[in-house]
């Protein structure tokens, strides 16, 4: 049977599933795989469009239902979380900006803001952090307009994910807040971005987690065989950006979320459901092993 899979093209992805989707992996099924940004296959899983499938934490509680977690292939980590960005000039020069406080330049009230995406994680912890002063308007746009639209001015801020954050100065931006710095700080925990989903009778959770697992060791054995496959799909990334976003999303919570990874996770939602922003999913703390499989 061949299994439909849908990731990003983003070299983080591309380079965990470089082995399973060239039938590298002993043993797993020839997969069909869709690149898609993630806001669109956070739509799809809605649907049940694919047998696995990358989607943001921030959309699980919409997902359970009909998909398992699978406990790797995911992105999670530190020093990684999503940026605000806004033009040096909206708050006068450059100079100006960096006298003002930072309460004062991270305050949106007002403001249209461009997201990546309503079910994001990175909009999500955008609303935590912005909860009492939210912006105007908020307006979804794909990712690779964002940037380009707050430089232009068509938006006030944007709020950004992945290479962006190695690439933002060349488009005349500047940070106002790091959402992964602002996270890390208040829980002391990595920040979970993007997981990976196995629809619920149609894939054994057990076994594609081996799979995903065994392309993740071959990724790491040998670089060098998903280079031309992860290139071909980096969007006109530079080498060096793309050999600084696999060395910053791929790590030891790719392998295994483990007991910090799930913690993260569970804080995660917990927090958002006691903003009223997501529905609760019972039991999320209970039995870390299984909660996510069962």
């Amino acid at each position: 049977m061949t299994l439909s899979l849908a990731i990003s093209p983003c070299p983080n992805d591309t380079f965990v599933f470089h082995a399973l989707v060239h039938g590298r992996v002993p043993g797993a099924p020839p997969v069909e795989v869709t690149y898609a940004d993630v806001d669109v296959t956070n739509t799809a899983a809605e649907r049940g469009a694919f047998d696995l499938v990358k989607v943001s934490y921030g959309a699980l509680p919409w997902l359970l239902d009909d998909y398992h977690l699978l406990p790797c292939g995911g992105a999670l980590g530190r020093g990684c979380g999503p940026l605000v960005l806004t033009r040096a000039d909206r708050t006068g020069t450059a100079a100006d900006a960096e006298r003002t406080t930072r309460a004062d330049r991270s305050d949106l009230t007002g403001a249209t803001v461009a997201v990546p995406g309503d079910r994001t994680t990175a909009y999500l912890l955008f609303r935590l952090w912005s909860a009492g002063r939210p912006p105007a308007r908020i307006e979804v746009v794909p990712f690779h307009e964002i940037m380009p639209g707050v430089a232009a001015g068509r938006y006030d801020a944007g709020l950004v994910i992945h290479e962006a954050r190695f690439t933002y100065p060349r488009h005349g931006l500047t940070a106002l807040v790091d959402l992964g710095e602002w996270w890390e700080r208040d829980t002391g925990l990595p920040i979970p971005l993007g997981a990976i989903l196995a629809r619920r009778g149609t894939v054994d959770p057990v076994a594609a987690a081996g799979w995903i697992r065994a392309s993740v060791r071959q990724a790491w054995a040998d670089p060098a065989a998903s280079r031309d496959y992860v290139l071909a799909h980096a969007q006109e990334m530079e080498p060096d950006v793309v050999d600084r976003h696999i060395g910053l999303y791929v790590n030891e919570f790719t392998a295994d979320l483990g007991t910090e990874g799930h913690a993260a996770v569970d804080a995660l939602l917990r927090r958002a459901a006691d903003a009223g922003l997501t529905p609760r999913l019972p039991q999320i703390s209970n039995s870390r092993a299984t909660a996510w499989t069962s």
